[in-house]
């Protein structure tokens, strides 16, 4: 199940922390790591499923919607502070939307890059749900 999962946050008068560790905040090993910026608006990203894949997104500025489905029902998670993220097993289809002006999404991978892994095309992500 997709969740949000809160992360340490460290106040302190000079600015913040927060951090991530593999397997203590996130449940997977991270073997990839990349951000997405400069999203034009109105325009959406991700729109596909990973059969292997686990990730961990997080707002490190600015704010935007993910759409999360797994084929019979979907949920919608906001994400605008740097110190929680939202954890997407594999095998859900996933829409990210609503960038704010400057939005920088931190996505966290536990797989290396692989077209493999993707479904892009959500009549054959209902299809290989139903195998």
């Amino acid at each position: 199940m997709p969740r949000i999962i809160d992360l340490p946050k460290y106040m302190d008068p000079r600015g913040n922390l927060t951090f991530i560790e593999e397997e203590s905040h996130i449940p997977f090993n991270i073997n990839r790591v990349y951000w997405i910026y400069d999203v034009p608006g109105g325009q959406m990203r991700g729109g596909h499923a990973f059969k292997e894949q686990q990730e961990f997104i997080v707002a490190l500025s600015g704010s935007f919607d993910i759409l999360v489905d797994n084929g019979q029902q979907k949920q919608t998670f906001s994400l605008n502070r740097s110190y929680y993220g939202l954890y997407i097993p594999q095998g859900l289809w996933r829409e990210m939307n609503n960038f704010s002006t400057n939005a920088l999404a931190l996505v966290i991978s536990s797989t290396y890059f692989s077209e493999k892994d993707y479904i892009r095309n959500y009549k054959d992500y209902l299809s290989w749900l139903a195998k």
